[in-house]
């Protein structure tokens, strides 16, 4: 899978073209390179959702932790980031260990507006078919996974707050995710 993503980001931006990554949860607060750009958009049919199960990063296989993925219908504003040609293939490798160990994701071109007009840039989305979809959650079962869920990355509680907090710094208002973090205070 990722020599035929590799492949469509050459076919599209050439053999020498700059990698442009789209960031809608940690990839704004820690992407882990040093982008060449950075600019808010918003992609349409797909919306962020604390909605993929964690059972290593954000929790255990015997306490599973939340982590958000991209999932499909509405829209969501994130941070798309350009990586300088030079530097792409280093990023698109080091980005596919961190996002993709486990193949979990699947990985899609998505426009998304830029001040230079529209890009094509890689974002990690989830199938509701996938066994890493958790499905519609309780209220009950949202306060149990904060209190509890924690894994080698930390708490599933830390990474929706940093999350949250990253997006209000780049004026954005996520009112799912900030009534989701109200079952932590219950």
């Amino acid at each position: 899978m990722r020599e035929v993503t590799r492949d469509q980001w050459r076919r599209q931006a050439g053999a020498r073209g700059p990698l442009w990554v789209f960031g809608y949860a940690s990839l704004i607060w820690r992407p882990d390179f040093d982008p060449a750009e950075r600019h808010p958009t918003r992609v349409h049919g797909w919306h962020r959702a604390l909605a993929m199960w964690s059972r290593v990063n954000r929790g255990t296989p015997e306490q599973p932790g939340l982590v958000f993925a991209l999932l499909p219908g509405g829209s969501c504003q994130g941070v798309v980031y350009r990586v300088a040609a030079r530097e792409a293939d280093a990023v698109f490798d080091r980005l596919w260990a961190r996002e993709m160990p486990s193949a979990v994701y699947d990985p899609r071109w998505l426009a998304c507006s830029t001040p230079h007009g529209p890009v094509q840039a890689l974002a990690f989305t989830l199938s509701r078919r996938s066994p890493s979809y958790t499905g519609a959650l309780t209220p009950g079962q949202y306060r149990d996974i904060f209190r509890h869920a924690h894994g080698r990355y930390g708490s599933t509680l830390d990474y929706a707050r940093q999350t949250l907090n990253s997006l209000h710094a780049h004026g954005v208002n996520d009112l799912q995710l900030s009534r989701l973090l109200h079952y932590a205070d219950e």
